[in-house]
């Protein structure tokens, strides 16, 4: 009876912490109010071409994909619908973690390559808004990197979906913070490009376009007739891919 009071307790509290995230938009993790670290901050703005309940759809089958190798795991581990309709969901995602070369002279050896992320989100179907807030749970003292984005329908395109990304970094590693910072920096960037075609990924599927691959050797060999109708249809337009970004 006790384990299950105590996992009603923090679900409670993820309830809690996460209504008053999504009702805080210019709203800082608390810990960093309380700390003293220095903060490199990221922001950017990002019009999808698509509508907000596709966006939704498409964020829950985001992976596996092509573009998020580095991404080897997710699990749901908390989710409620709230009275008021809002979902709240909590999930557990495992990441590779390579440090560029010169932080491994600094690090044991045997340091993990992997990083554990929590994800909490909210969607609310009544602003149209799906709110998530993501921090990493080890390797904190060398990086905690934090991202707050929100997807939500444009007023006055309906069929565009407005997506607002930021992100705080900071590092504990005294007289190395800088620089770890500005290489957890340079990663975000990269990360959230891949993060943001792997989106038009899953909307690609979900809207029925084959995803688009790389031929391999065995495509090059190929019946006559094949050959024909490769250069007949070459001849007609081609529908490409619909790009949202």
């Amino acid at each position: 009876m006790e384990s299950v009071a105590s996992e009603s307790t923090q679900h409670s509290c993820i309830t809690d912490r996460t209504i008053r995230r999504s009702q805080r938009s210019d709203q800082q993790p608390a810990h960093r109010q309380a700390g003293g670290r220095m903060v490199k901050y990221f922001s950017n703005d990002v019009d999808i071409r698509t509508t907000w309940d596709r966006v939704v759809s498409a964020f829950w089958q985001r992976y596996p994909n092509p573009f998020s190798t580095h991404v080897l795991t997710e699990d749901v581990v908390f989710r409620e619908v709230t009275a008021d309709q809002r979902l709240l969901s909590r999930r557990l995602l495992t990441k590779t973690n390579r440090m560029p070369r010169w932080a491994e002279f600094l690090f044991p050896s045997n340091l993990s390559r992997s990083v554990y992320i929590v994800e909490d989100s909210v969607v609310d179907p009544v602003t149209k808004s799906l709110t998530t807030y993501t921090w990493n749970l080890n390797h904190t003292t060398l990086m905690t990197v934090e991202e707050r984005c929100v997807f939500q329908e444009s007023e006055d395109r309906p069929a565009f979906t407005l997506l607002r990304r930021e992100a705080w970094i900071s590092s504990g590693v005294y007289g190395f913070s800088r620089p770890i910072q500005e290489f957890g920096l340079a990663r975000f960037k990269s990360n959230q490009v891949k993060a943001m075609k792997g989106l038009e990924y899953a909307l690609s599927n979900l809207h029925g376009e084959a995803p688009q691959r790389q031929p391999c050797v065995r495509d090059t060999v190929k019946t006559a007739t094949e050959k024909a109708k490769t250069l007949a249809s070459a001849a007609s337009p081609q529908k490409r891919p619909q790009q949202y970004v």
